[in-house]
Formats: C-alpha cells, sequence, structure tokens
C-alpha cells in the first residue's frame, strides 16, 4: 500500500486543491490530507478545525482520503502516516520555485520520502486561496472556486460586501 500525503494550510480549501487531491487519490493506495495547525508566515481566515471540516466534506467521496493536522515538518508528518510520496499541486512557475526549494530541504532530511507533483487542471490553474479571499472579502462571488460549504461561509462573514477581514474591517 502506497500512503501520500498533500500538506497545506487549506485557508480555504479551492477546488484548485480538490481537484489536486481527488487525482492523488487515484493514482496512490491512500492519501492523507495534512493541515498546518499554525502556518507560519500567514494567519490563517478560517480557524482550524473550520478548515479540516471544508476538506472532511469536500472530499468525502473518496473512500481512501483522510484528513489530519499537524504541526511538525512535514517530512515527520509523512513518517508518522508511513508515506512514501508528498503530492504538491503546481499552478504557476512561481509556484515551482518555492516547490523547488522545498524540495531539496525535505529531500535533505527525508531522502527516503519522494516529492510528486500534480499540475493544476487547466480550468482551476489560476485559483488561489489568496486569491479567492480577496474576491471574497470585496463581495464578489466565488461559487465557481471553492466548494459549497467554503462559499456560503464567506456569505456570512461578508454580507454587505465591505472591504477588510471580518476582525478588523475597514471603513
Amino acid at each position: 500500500m502506497i500512503t501520500a500525503i498533500c500538506p497545506g494550510s487549506y485557508d480555504p480549501v479551492t477546488l484548485g486543491h480538490v481537484d489536486v487531491i481527488g487525482r492523488a487519490a487515484a493514482i496512490f493506495d491512500r492519501v492523507v490530507v495534512g493541515v498546518v495547525g499554525n502556518p507560519q508566515h500567514k494567519t490563517p481566515l478560517f480557524a482550524l478545525d473550520e478548515r479540516v471540516a471544508f476538506l472532511k466534506e469536500a472530499l468525502a467521496e473518496h473512500g481512501n482520503v483522510e484528513v489530519d493536522v499537524f504541526s511538525e515538518l512535514v517530512v515527520e508528518f509523512a513518517r508518522k502516516w508511513e508515506a512514501k510520496v508528498i503530492v504538491k499541486g503546481l499552478r504557476v512557475i512561481s509556484d515551482f520555485e518555492w516547490e523547488f526549494q522545498m524540495n531539496q530541504l525535505n529531500r535533505t532530511l527525508a531522502p527516503e520520502i519522494e516529492t510528486v507533483y500534480v499540475m493544476a487542471s487547466p480550468q482551476v490553474s489560476f485559483v488561489s486561496s489568496s486569491g479567492v479571499k480577496e474576491i471574497a472579502s470585496f463581495g464578489g462571488k466565488v461559487d465557481e472556486l471553492v466548494p459549497e460549504t467554503v462559499a456560503r461561509r464567506f456569505a456570512q462573514l461578508y454580507p454587505d460586501g465591505r472591504p477588510g477581514t471580518p476582525e478588523n474591517p475597514q471603513e
């Protein structure tokens, strides 16, 4: 049995994430989606339990996909699950530059774990969590970019389409 992990902050999960994870589920026996508990260099908009719930609902049709939380090095998370593969999605050249660096660091720490890259499908290759958050914060529709539960949650957070964050709206 080959287990792969798909790590990320998923703040929020997008249809791009769902696409990559679903395609990984078709390749590997088991896929563990690892949600970073406290992502460094980012302040999540959604609480950890909400991000996990979004993922579980969005991926429910994939019987070989599990969702777990981690706060250690990604290679340690992979070892915990006895995963031999880290799956990462690539959308644009800048993704590759970052992921190439992360791959080299991970290979130094855990040469037994391979990283496999899945190119984003054309219809979601432009979708990013940060872009979705910005669109939603200005009252834009994100229904075609995120799972339904995420779109509904954005509608609750930004009912009047005012710019800013729910915690600190701008006037």
